[in-house]
Order: C-alpha cells, then sequence, then structure tokens
C-alpha cells in the first residue's frame, strides 16, 4: 500500500549546497527514503533519485508529520512527481 504525502510547503532542495537551481525540473523520478526526520509538526524527508540523468542527486522536502514514524519510511521506494515546480511524493510500502 503506498503513503501518499502532501507537501507542507513547495519548496525542494537539495540537501547538499550546489551551485545550481535547486529545484528539480518538472517529470516523475523514482527514488529511495534515505533519511526522515521529524521537525516541528513535520517531517523532513531526504531522498536520493535512483534513475535516469539526475541519479544519484538527494533532494529533501518538508511534509506533515502523518500518523507513521520517520524511521518507518527509511529505505522504502518513492515516486517523486514534480508539476508546476509542485513536488508530490508517493512512498511505497
Amino acid at each position: 500500500m503506498a503513503l501518499t504525502v502532501a507537501v507542507a510547503d513547495r519548496a525542494l532542495w537539495h540537501s547538499a549546497a550546489v551551485v545550481r537551481d535547486p529545484l528539480l525540473p518538472d517529470g516523475s523520478y523514482d527514488a529511495v527514503v534515505v533519511e526522515a526526520t521529524a521537525m516541528g509538526s513535520g517531517v523532513v524527508i531526504e531522498l536520493t533519485i535512483v534513475a535516469g540523468d539526475l541519479r544519484g542527486e538527494v533532494v529533501a522536502l518538508q511534509a506533515p508529520a502523518g500518523d507513521r514514524d520517520p524511521l518507518d519510511l527509511m529505505g522504502l521506494p518513492a515516486t517523486l512527481t514534480v508539476s508546476g515546480g509542485s513536488p508530490h511524493l508517493e512512498i511505497e510500502g
């Protein structure tokens, strides 16, 4: 069963300092959750893109905490879709 994460803010950024536009281009990206940390009333989720031209890039986004422990998200495959600059994350499992 997939978990859809409503992204709290449109910001999608690279977790490491890079010298290019921090937003991913519109598209669909296969990813894996490499970090999930509770922060305030939400969670910061870091993803590694696992396929395509951006394979290996690490991106992070902030989302509402939901009802799952952030540690339970670690290692799960995900699909990140960016449309009009707005990210939508679906985590499998």
